[in-house]
């Protein structure tokens, strides 16, 4: 009788432990599918950090700052960027992956804080309905890297149309000098593509 007695405050002990992965009534079961499902989190978790990692190391080396502009779709603040004032002539390519996006003389003054296009290069940005429902955001065509927002309407210009766009996001590449080739996802096909243009010229 004392060792069923000594048994079952074992087993109370037991199931009371603050340490106990059965505490709550969890079967062994339970327990084993919820750490198999920890277990696959984390390996995703990792497999799609690597695909990150590997896509990243493609194009040019980010600041942790463009990183949070181009990747992350941030802001900078207004009336600080580089190429907010500038009148320059030249191409405007992304500060990511190199592809022409902007003419210098697509550029105006809006005052709005930030460098302000009215037009771009055929195909170099896309368009895509912002989260928030309200707002239109482009992105590099070639990277998807964040430019910034497109919006109409303002009649400022003649094109009444007016892409909003963050200075990190870009690089502006003088006029008369060489604009160094795009970056695409496939750097191969991309070598074969330019080889291949240079060979018909």
């Amino acid at each position: 009788m004392r060792l069923l007695v000594f048994a079952l405050l074992n087993i109370l002990c037991f199931l009371g432990c603050t340490d106990n992965p059965f505490k709550g009534g969890e079967s062994f079961a339970q327990v084993g599918s919820a750490k198999a499902d920890k277990s696959s989190a984390q390996q995703s978790s990792e497999k799609e950090s690597k695909v990150s990692k590997e896509m990243n190391s493609q194009f040019n080396k980010l600041t942790d700052f463009e990183k949070y502009v181009l990747l992350k779709k941030g802001t900078e603040r207004p009336f600080v960027g580089k190429y907010t004032d500038t009148d320059d002539a030249g191409t405007y390519i992304c500060r990511r992956c190199n592809a022409p996006l902007y003419r210098s003389d697509h550029k105006f003054h809006s005052n709005c804080g930030w460098p302000a296009f009215d037009d771009e290069l055929p195909g170099a940005v896309t368009r895509i309905r912002d989260t928030d429902g309200f707002r239109t955001e482009i992105v590099c065509s070639n990277c998807g890297g964040h430019l910034g927002h497109v919006f109409l309407g303002e009649r400022l210009t003649a094109k009444n149309t007016r892409h909003c766009v963050n200075s990190v996001s870009m690089v502006l590449v003088p006029k008369g000098d060489p604009i160094p080739p795009t970056i695409k996802k496939d750097s191969k096909a991309d070598d074969t593509d330019r080889s291949s243009s240079a060979t018909k010229k």
